[in-house]
């Protein structure tokens, strides 16, 4: 019920994480990005606790095949689950256990890799990384958003999704971006994640610098503010 792509920037460092899902407010259990450490996704029948297991295994310095082949070595209910990974380097990692539901396929290259399950197809992975390669050079968040329409048209979720998510981590402890479209009635929680994103993206820097010094920060540009 879900399709995801983790991925790293190789110019910036940046990790993100996007997905969407027939279920609601998919983000929420799914997405795991820690800065300077890797990128997470953690779904199909979702244990959301492996998530930040696997980010602990990579900052203590396992890549993401070996975080990844430890999780899956030593977790009970296994066969239920899917994860993907990208680490520091660049390098990932994916399992799909036996119980994973209905179509589900994963493709992976340096810095980015995707998986679904419930899929309309099995190519819907391969599209997304292929649209990854195709927009280079563009910010990860446009390149995110780029992926997961390129995962609609690919053929998506074999039912309609209704939720969706981004998230981004940089150089601070915290994500630099958390969106989400926890439903939409409409069925159309991408193309809605993408008008979060745009109104957001412009911001995205004036935020980290009202949080690491307020007195150089940028105005809000709001009612009120002088």
């Amino acid at each position: 019920m879900t399709f995801s792509i983790c991925a790293r920037c190789p110019d910036t460092e940046m990790f993100g994480m996007a997905v969407s899902s027939s279920s609601p407010a998919v983000a929420a259990r799914c997405a795991f990005a820690r800065a300077g450490v890797g990128a997470v996704g953690s779904q199909n029948i979702t244990d959301p606790a492996l998530g930040q297991q696997c980010l602990d295994l990579m900052q203590s310095g396992a890549s993401a095949h070996e975080a990844v082949s430890q999780i899956v070595e030593s977790t009970e209910h296994i066969a239920f689950r899917q994860l993907t990974a990208v680490d520091a380097r660049g390098t990932t990692a994916c399992f799909s256990g036996d119980n994973t539901l209905g179509v589900y396929a994963s493709a992976e290259d340096t810095n980015v890799v995707c998986a679904g399950n419930l899929l309309a197809n099995t190519d819907v992975p391969a599209a997304m990384v292929a649209a990854f390669r195709e927009c280079e050079g563009q910010h990860l968040g446009n390149r995110l958003i780029s992926v997961m329409k390129s995962a609609l048209a690919a053929g998506g979720e074999a039912g309609t999704v209704q939720s969706a998510g981004l998230l981004l981590v940089d150089k601070v402890s915290w994500p630099v971006a958390s969106l989400r479209v926890d439903w939409s009635h409409e069925g159309t929680p991408i193309e809605d994640l993408e008008k979060v994103w745009e109104i957001y993206a412009p911001q995205l820097d004036d935020y980290v610098t009202r949080a690491l010094d307020p007195s150089d920060a940028p105005s809000y540009g709001v009612p009120g503010d002088e």
